[in-house]
């Protein structure tokens, strides 16, 4: 059954449940503000999906470490790649998840809940989009790779 707090979404073979009171980033953050002024940010399902599975995730910032929208703050490694993590919002780092030294699978398993990544206090970044919009840049991004991928298996 799904959380009434969420929006159902589906583009060719992806389907999700994006939590409607979020903000997105368009590289596919989340971000949800617990109490005033901090936030909680995780990938989205999306993200995760393009991530493969992901094997560790660490932080290079302390904790109230002054951050900014843009800079990286850590890295995630998958069995495809690393990738850097980078900051949605500007303000001080509130530390990662500690639930994933253990646990790492959350990342994927539960995006939107458990497997969130860290939190900040602060002003997430201008350019972070309500779920609405959020919608429409997947329909993008997802019409994108099915035309590459289609161009690929015309070749």
């Amino acid at each position: 059954m799904s959380d009434p707090a969420t929006s159902f979404y589906k583009r060719s073979n992806f389907v999700t449940h994006l939590p409607a009171d979020a903000l997105y980033s368009p590289s596919h953050f989340w971000l949800r503000e617990t109490e005033p002024g901090r936030w909680r940010v995780g990938f989205t399902k999306f993200a995760t999906r393009m991530l493969g599975e992901i094997v560790e995730v660490q932080w290079e910032k302390g904790d109230d470490a002054p951050v900014a929208s843009g800079e990286i703050i850590g890295s995630i490694e998958g069995f495809k790649a690393i990738s850097d993590i980078y900051c949605v919002a500007d303000g001080h780092f509130a530390g990662g998840n500690p639930a994933l030294r253990d646990a790492i699978e959350l990342v994927s398993r539960e995006p939107y809940a458990a497997g969130w990544l860290y939190e900040i206090t602060g002003t997430p970044d201008a350019k972070c989009i309500a779920l609405a919009v959020y919608r429409s840049l997947l329909d993008t991004t997802i019409d994108r790779i099915l035309e590459k991928q289609q161009h690929h298996e015309s070749e």
